[in-house]
């Protein structure tokens, strides 16, 4: 176990019950303006942290440049967590059935629709689980793909030696403009790369600001372009990129968010307490949007979240 010092996160969201504090979200957040330069910053910034789900864009980067043939809707799941619905295991299937294999060849563990809606008709239709449901399976779909199109072994891409994970481990580093600080096994069982939340901010931010045709930002753009592949029906991913257009945004697990307007100005954050039902790193996004001048009208509705007693809306979480 690496053995480092506990971070220094800062309060960044109250939660009010009926007019009495109930609770704080401690965490950091940083926001970079559109020429790149540091101009909101809350608590470690520039502490090693794992990205999660929010480092997808950086894989599906990597994809590209290993020759795999990704775009619009195909990319958009690559770089994104779905929710198991039935076009999102069409697409998954899809990617690997142009590139002549099946869902017998992903690495990922089986799993149950994500969404409300899709796990209802899962349950009422008697299906098994499969690694097709699993949220990272359009990105571990396109992991193979790229794999076929450069005739890498496909039992083993998963291994952090594999040739994949060391493209994933260079497009990151380019993009983030640091050094990897650790590498750790995530959830999906993919190599998870930690870097600093400035590094994670960069790097969507050198995607974005790339110039246009280059395969660095096609991938932010067919987020944007389809959110719906990105996460799915009712998710805040989705929600935020459809309610204000050209807005990236790209949910990680254990608390990270980070969100990428369309003349670059980025933020990310990190709720230390893991921000299990989603109420406070979404504020506290779009709060530091706010603050770098980004016009956040069309979502503002999302500067808080409500806390609800008895049916009813009691109180609110609500940045500090």
């Amino acid at each position: 176990m690496t053995q480092t010092p506990l971070p220094g996160y800062v309060p960044l969201a109250e939660v009010v019950r009926s007019g009495m504090r109930e609770g704080v979200h401690y965490g950091a957040v940083v926001g970079l303006s559109a020429e790149g330069e540091i101009s909101y910053a809350r608590g470690p910034v520039h502490d090693p942290m794992f990205p999660r789900s929010s480092a997808k864009p950086f894989q599906a980067l990597a994809m590209l440049r290993a020759g795999a043939r990704l775009e619009g809707t195909s990319l958009a799941i690559s770089a994104g967590s779905h929710s198991g619905e039935d076009f999102h295991l069409a697409e998954a299937e899809k990617i690997l059935s142009d590139a002549g294999l099946t869902a017998d060849d992903l690495r990922c563990p089986a799993d149950v629709p994500g969404g409300k809606a899709a796990r209802a008709a899962f349950l009422a239709e008697g299906r098994s689980p499969s690694p097709l449901y699993m949220n990272c399976s359009g990105k571990h779909a396109g992991m193979l793909a790229a794999c076929v199109a450069q005739g890498w072994s496909t039992e083993d891409y998963l291994d952090p030696e594999h040739p994949f994970q060391l493209l994933v481990r260079e497009a990151t580093e380019d993009m983030c403009g640091e050094r990897i600080a650790h590498t750790a096994v995530d959830g999906c069982g993919a190599p998870q790369l930690a870097v600093s939340l400035v590094g994670l901010a960069r790097g969507l931010q050198s995607m974005r600001l790339s110039p246009e045709g280059s395969q660095e930002r096609s991938v932010p753009e067919a987020m944007s372009a389809h959110p719906e592949y990105v996460a799915g029906t009712d998710r805040i991913d989705t929600e935020l990129m459809r309610r204000m257009p050209g807005l990236v945004s790209k949910i990680g697990a254990d608390g990270v968010l980070v969100l990428s307007a369309p003349d670059g100005r980025t933020v990310a954050v990190k709720i230390s307490d893991g921000d299990a039902e989603l109420r406070a790193r979404t504020l506290v996004g779009v709060t530091a949007l706010e603050a770098l001048g980004v016009d956040v009208s069309p979502i503002a509705d999302r500067l808080t979240t409500d806390i609800l007693g008895g049916g009813a809306v009691v109180g609110e979480v609500r940045s500090l």
